[in-house]
């Protein structure tokens, strides 16, 4: 009986790769909806449109990750979308901040981008007053070719 080694070569190959992929994948479901670090808060705000924005998406402070989006609801007596945000317990959000959604580019993602403004911090489960929803950036560069400006556009969609 001979024994093929190469076949041998090819199914431990195999099995390293699919050790690998597993090991991505166990890596992703680990880190899925974790803020940056451990134990943390949560608050709320509600925005006219949140385009681009999902469960898990960053939620930053000055462009550093400070949380991540919790969950994505519609509020059924304003049809507002109502996120909400789960902070590192280290962060304190000032009472008069600002939330808007911001893009991460033309081609990229989206995340909630929280101005600090005010003296106070927000309770744990206080609904952050101030926000601007996304800007739908097709409306704008269409309003642009006809000529409008689109000026009214993109102020009609900043904070309720």
């Amino acid at each position: 009986m001979k024994v093929n080694f190469e076949r041998w070569g090819e199914t431990i190959l195999g099995a390293a790769v699919a050790a690998v992929a597993v090991g991505f994948f166990a890596f992703a479901v680990a880190q899925a909806g974790q803020t940056s670090g451990a134990g943390g808060y949560e608050l709320r705000a509600s925005f006219q449109r949140v385009d681009g924005v999902g469960v898990g998406t960053d939620v930053r402070i000055s462009g550093v990750k400070v949380g991540v989006v919790r969950s994505v609801t519609l509020d059924p007596n304003t049809y507002n979308a109502m996120l909400t945000l789960a902070l590192d317990i280290g962060v304190q959000v000032p009472d008069d901040s600002t939330a808007r959604i911001a893009s991460d580019g033309l081609l990229g993602g989206a995340h909630v981008s929280i101005e600090p403004a005010g003296l106070d911090p927000l309770p744990p489960g206080a609904e952050i007053p101030n926000t601007q929803g996304a800007i739908d950036l097709l409306t704008l560069f269409a309003s642009f070719a006809q000529g409008s400006g689109g000026a009214s556009a993109a102020a009609e969609d900043t904070v309720q």
